[in-house]
């Protein structure tokens, strides 16, 4: 559906457009369209397609359902005679899990189309901020995208600082936590979230690189330092989750690492233990034996004394292994 659709002349906001006006102003190149749809269907993309004859692959495209890990669904700009198509995907914290939408922008000469899917992140707020500065509007189209993308790696802040803060928490668990089982669930679970950043920042940050500094869009010329300062944000998220990355993983190794020692502990007490019995039943084992000649057997304190240096001689192991940790 269409979300809004307004047209700028020289930075200043004309109008309103319904779906059926877009045509109408679609030519005027002295005014910039700026529409923002939201899940649209074919029948309505196949319209905005004719009226601004867009590349079928890339309104196919736009119209898949989203999945951040198929590979025709990662972040990308394709120049085609007279447009610019950028793919972005938009994610946010949704029951305790990454929650993957996506955005593309087709951007001409005159206009800027937006469509968002999968996702309930709103950017009112760009359009609002860029309306009160009709000074960067007038750049044209180019500047109403650098408001977007940079609406959308802002938004991806939240989530790493979301992701630092789980790590620092399960870093203290760690230690506490007698259940390295879910210690190193929680882990991996940390571990595929910061890769599903990852499949949006990293591409986006080539995405950007495209658009300032040498051959750029004819559109992005005279707002190339804009699009640096975003591809610097992505330059430091992409560092952060590089940080991450070992960072977990070097948590996982410590839980592991530490799932190995209790085990270890356990095989020793286990140890020390039957050596502990082995001691008795090495005492009754002797006693027991029905020979005809032990004397012992048939004195008055022979079971007394056979009891007394059983429990001696465990006893005495005990404190050994007590002494030594195993106990």
């Amino acid at each position: 559906m269409l979300v809004n659709c307004s047209v700028y002349k020289d930075g200043i906001k004309q109008k309103n457009l319904t779906i059926d006006e877009i045509a109408e102003w679609a030519h005027k190149q002295d005014h910039v369209i700026w529409a923002a749809f939201n899940d649209v269907d074919d029948a309505l993309l196949d319209k905005i397609q004719s009226i601004f004859k867009l590349n079928e692959l890339a309104v196919e495209d736009t119209g898949q359902p989203v999945d951040i890990a198929e590979q025709n669904q990662i972040p990308r700009i394709v120049e085609y005679q007279n447009t610019i198509f950028i793919m972005a995907n938009l994610l946010e914290y949704k029951n305790n899990q990454i929650h993957a939408g996506e955005m593309t922008l087709f951007v001409g000469s005159n206009y800027i189309l937006s469509f968002r899917k999968n996702s309930e992140h709103r950017f009112n707020n760009v359009r609002e901020r860029c309306e009160r500065e009709p000074d960067l509007v007038k750049l044209g189209p180019g500047y109403i995208l650098y408001a977007i993308l940079d609406e959308i790696v802002d938004r991806y802040f939240p989530l790493l600082s979301k992701i630092e803060n789980e790590l620092e928490i399960i870093e203290k668990e760690m230690f506490i936590n007698k259940n390295k089982k879910e210690i190193i669930e929680k882990l991996y679970l940390l571990k595929n979230e910061k890769t599903d950043l990852r499949h949006a920042t990293m591409p986006l940050s080539e995405v950007l690189g495209k658009l300032h500094g040498g051959r750029v869009p004819a559109v992005c010329t005279n707002v190339q330092d804009y699009f640096n300062d975003i591809h610097n944000h992505l330059i430091r998220i992409n560092k952060s989750i590089e940080s991450f990355k070992d960072s977990i993983n070097t948590s996982i190794q410590v839980s592991l690492g530490l799932v190995t020692i209790e085990e270890s502990e356990t095989t020793k007490k286990l140890a020390a233990w039957a050596a502990i019995f082995a001691v008795c039943t090495t005492g009754v084992g002797i006693w027991g034996m029905n020979f005809k000649h032990m004397p012992e057997l048939e004195w008055e304190y022979g079971y007394p004394l056979a009891l007394l240096v059983i429990f001696f001689i465990a006893f005495y192991v005990y404190r050994r292994f007590k002494k030594t940790g195993w106990l």
